[in-house]
């Protein structure tokens, strides 16, 4: 049998492109029935952003872009309408703009205990869908819980910053490979996926995947 296909993907909690890149990325890998092994890995959009920042998504939107809240309007209505396709329901409106750093920080507590995928979703629900607080200490230890990491130890480690470090090698390696926008899907240590891509694309980067290894299996025969 041969090995998984691993892909490793950089995201941002607080990116609504990750999470409609997952669901599209999730539906090429059911159409395929390609094995594979997924890794995610921290990247902050915003890193500058306060954990409580004081005002709405549109907000936050305008001044962090700089573009009119009639444009942020629109991206939301379309961003809206995309994640309905894929199962999604994004509700901009109560969306709580925060610092994603520490949430990086549980995902990376929750690899440690054989639960990131789990947390991932979670996370990326509370904050797209349910206007959950993903940047506190508690919210997430509560967050955490709803998938089965023990509380005390998640909340040991996010206030002793233990997996900090690894955030931040995280970002440096998005730098080193040329990351500039999330989500960014390395598969198989050889090919780069950019974006939410359709799933098609997604199946197309899975397949190519199968035949470079076939291929190289028959070069060394």
């Amino acid at each position: 049998m041969s090995e998984p296909v691993s892909v490793h993907v950089w995201s941002d909690i607080a990116c609504p492109w990750c999470f409609l890149g997952k669901r599209r990325f999730e539906k090429a890998v059911a159409a395929t029935g390609v094995d594979v092994q997924v890794e995610y890995h921290s990247y902050q959009l915003a890193p500058e952003t306060p954990v409580d920042f004081e005002g709405s998504e549109l907000d936050f939107l305008v001044q962090h872009k700089g573009i009119s809240a009639d444009q942020v309007r629109q991206m939301h209505a379309q961003m809206t309408e995309l994640g309905a396709g894929e199962g999604l329901r994004y509700d901009f409106a109560t969306t709580v703009q925060t610092n994603t750093a520490l949430a990086h920080q549980a995902l990376h507590h929750a690899k440690a205990h054989g639960l990131q995928a789990e947390l991932v979703e979670r996370l990326f629900a509370a904050h797209f869908e349910e206007g959950r607080h993903v940047g506190r200490v508690d919210d997430l230890v509560e967050l955490g819980e709803d998938v089965g990491l023990e509380g005390s130890a998640l909340r040991e480690a996010l206030e002793e910053g233990r997996h900090a470090d690894a955030v931040e090698q995280d970002v440096a390696a998005a730098h080193g490979l040329g990351v500039r926008g999330v989500p960014f899907y390395v598969l198989d240590e050889r090919y780069g996926v950019s974006g939410a891509q359709s799933p098609e694309v997604f199946a197309s980067a899975l397949q190519r995947v199968l035949d470079d290894r076939t291929a190289r299996v028959g070069a060394e025969g």
